[in-house]
């Protein structure tokens, strides 16, 4: 019996059981409604992961002139680092809040097209730059929560690419892109010469590390900022701000730099894992989102950090955010559902401007090795 034809997730899971001669309790054991899982999210579904779940926080963020606190989900199995976010989310609390912006961007799809020569592929551009409005009501006839914004186009030799840019409402929206991305390469294929080769050429460029991603954004673009006082990264972050300082220095700019990093960052990919997978986001957008940027200055007294997330991949509804589980993760922070998104994408910039708060003070102050030898091994670690 083939897996595909069996009706039920027991069924297969007893049967994988059998097979490899394995009593898989723990995958079995959820709570989820396996109808919804089973057929909207999992194909031959057998059971779940579990990953543990903590809480960071309160976490206090500044919206011009006034504030919110949250406490920020976070699954993972990485020991210390919900202790090292709340760590910074406590530097951030005594300091009055951190302050934060974001910008919707929009989801991107990028198909590639096969020309014959030059004059083709110019013939191409002229088309899609001068019928915005016909591309316009071709892809939003796809969804009424899809809205087109603009397409561009780069070409070597006989490829065309062209990335659409689209708003999908509080969704991350990569489906519903790639819907109405089909039927604007039917649309060009009929008005012009142009055959599509791939409705996905690597120029959207999604679930990848691109430098396109960091110039041309994708998703949301969002900042945070803070400044600490000297006392308060002394007594919370147990450094000074010119250790800070320096240590952000030769890591963050030196050390990425030497390394070839397309991220300028202490661990933003660690936040943003814990975040996605705690809310249902789709986890290869984690490489997205560790394209961010920390920028630390000495201010006088006080320590000045930013961080920059230009591209960052998110939704409130659809995907696994309708999940049991990542539904009450981001009903924790008040996030679930519509008219959401773009207060998650505040959240998400401020919780990874606390992670690097920590880290980097952790850095500087050689106490890195020994909070994982205390919280990741749960034990204390004496050298003999």
């Amino acid at each position: 019996m083939k897996l595909y034809t069996m009706q039920s997730v027991r069924e297969r899971r007893e049967y994988i059981e059998l097979t490899t001669k394995t009593h898989l309790a723990h995958i079995g054991s959820f709570s989820l409604d396996e109808s919804v899982a089973a057929h909207r999210h999992c194909e031959q579904m057998i059971g779940v992961a579990q990953v543990p779940m903590g809480i960071a926080g309160p976490l206090r963020i500044r919206f011009g002139q006034s504030q919110k606190d949250y406490y920020i989900p976070l699954a993972t199995t990485e020991g210390t680092l919900v202790a090292s976010v709340s760590r910074g989310c406590r530097a951030i609390f005594k300091s009055g809040g951190v302050s934060v912006y974001a910008h919707r961007v929009g989801t991107t799809r990028g198909p590639v097209f096969s020309v014959r020569s030059l004059e083709e592929n110019s013939r191409l551009y002229r088309f899609v730059k001068e019928h915005h409005d016909l591309l316009k009501k071709t892809a939003e006839k796809t969804s009424a929560h899809l809205t087109y914004k603009k397409a561009e186009m780069s070409g070597v030799a006989s490829y065309a690419y062209i990335r659409f840019y689209f708003e999908t409402g509080d969704a991350m929206g990569m489906n519903m892109a790639t819907i109405a991305t089909q039927k604007l390469v039917e649309l060009i294929e009929e008005k012009t010469s142009a055959r599509c080769i791939s409705l996905a050429g690597n120029y959207d460029s999604d679930k990848k590390p691109a430098w396109l991603n960091v110039i041309g954004k994708r998703g949301w673009k969002a900042w945070a900022e803070i400044e600490i006082p000297r006392d308060i990264v002394q007594k919370v972050l147990k450094v000074t701000p010119e250790a800070f300082y320096k240590t952000w220095l030769t890591k963050c700019m030196v050390g990425s730099a030497l390394s070839g990093s397309m991220g300028f960052n202490a661990h933003i990919a660690n936040v943003i894992a814990a975040l996605f997978i705690a809310t249902g986001q789709d986890p290869a957008h984690v490489v997205e989102g560790s394209l961010g940027m920390t920028i630390v200055e000495v201010r006088g007294e006080n320590l000045y950090v930013s961080v920059y997330l230009p591209s960052l991949m998110i939704g409130t509804v659809g995907g696994g955010t309708s999940l049991a589980t990542q539904r009450e993760a981001l009903s924790i922070m008040g996030v679930a559902g519509s008219g959401k998104v773009a207060e998650f994408a505040l959240v998400v910039i401020g919780a990874v401007l606390a992670g690097e708060v920590s880290l980097l003070a952790s850095l500087a102050e050689g106490s890195l090795a020994e909070a994982h030898e205390r919280l990741a091994r749960g034990h204390s670690f004496t050298r003999s």
